[in-house]
């Protein structure tokens, strides 16, 4: 996942130079990364905006709700990697724009942890459909017009499971709170090898991300943080019974 050593054609667009090594290949490989990321970007900006443009014309924009949105985060070269996968926040948060003048005030903000879980209940809310019971999420319909429920989550469950598959990202899982992140690299997911069939180290990472909010020194096992993480371990198991995952056997300090 390292920007430039690690990148392909694929990633860049052209053919990367043979004579360019280290750091030199690296400012190579992000300069086009970043600017025909840059690009894309500007691409999707001018195509909402002529979706906008079109529901001012028709009149359509007290009764339309917009959305943008996206499946996950990605890394731009932070921590030095592209793509995705890791608990980072870089890649863990999601962008998530909507409008909609007839409930949600313009420039509103809301800080409330929201995960994409809870869109499909939100949709049918909004479109007075029933949500079925069996559903994970929540709809968010309250929170967007600033009325959070006092039993709204405050915790987040994570896992990536496709050890070593998909640019050698180890399988790990953790639990996100509104301050606090703690991560478990399991080594190898149970009953599935990944693409490469071999075990990892177990390891924990923990970050305060009041703190730390680039998530750049972990504190797992320091003096001072060891109730916080009894906290998280034990609230990471409860997500894991909630939502019916196995956790893998652990080590490094279970």
């Amino acid at each position: 996942m390292r920007v430039g050593e690690h990148m392909t054609k694929t990633d860049v667009k052209v053919d990367l130079p043979a004579n360019l090594k280290g750091n030199e290949l690296r400012r190579w490989a992000y300069q086009l990364y970043i600017k025909d990321y840059l690009r894309c970007v500007q691409s999707v900006d001018d195509i909402v905006g002529r979706l906008l443009d079109y529901l001012k014309a028709e009149n359509l924009e007290q009764d339309t709700i917009v959305i943008y949105t996206s499946d996950q985060g990605f890394f731009l070269g932070d921590h030095g990697w592209y793509d995705k996968r890791f608990m980072y926040e870089e890649s863990l948060r999601m962008p998530f724009l909507m409008r909609y003048p007839r409930e949600i005030p313009a420039g509103a903000v809301n800080k409330d942890m929201v995960l994409n879980l809870d869109f499909a209940e939100t949709f049918l809310d909004y479109a007075g459909l029933r949500i079925p019971g069996d559903m994970q999420g929540r709809s968010f319909r309250g929170n967007a017009r600033g009325r959070t429920p006092a039993d709204w989550r405050r915790s987040m469950y994570y896992r990536y499971w496709m050890h070593l598959s998909d640019h050698y990202v180890a399988a790990h899982y953790g639990v996100r709170t509104l301050r606090h992140k703690l991560v478990y690299y399991y080594g190898l997911p149970l009953g599935s090898s990944g693409a490469i069939n071999t075990p990892t180290k177990p390891e924990w990472e923990l970050f305060d991300l009041e703190k730390d909010p680039r998530e750049m020194t972990s504190v797992y096992g320091r003096p001072g943080y060891e109730r916080i993480t009894a906290e998280l371990k034990r609230e990471l198991d409860r997500l894991q019974r909630f939502y019916g995952d196995t956790p893998a056997p652990r080590g490094g300090g279970a």
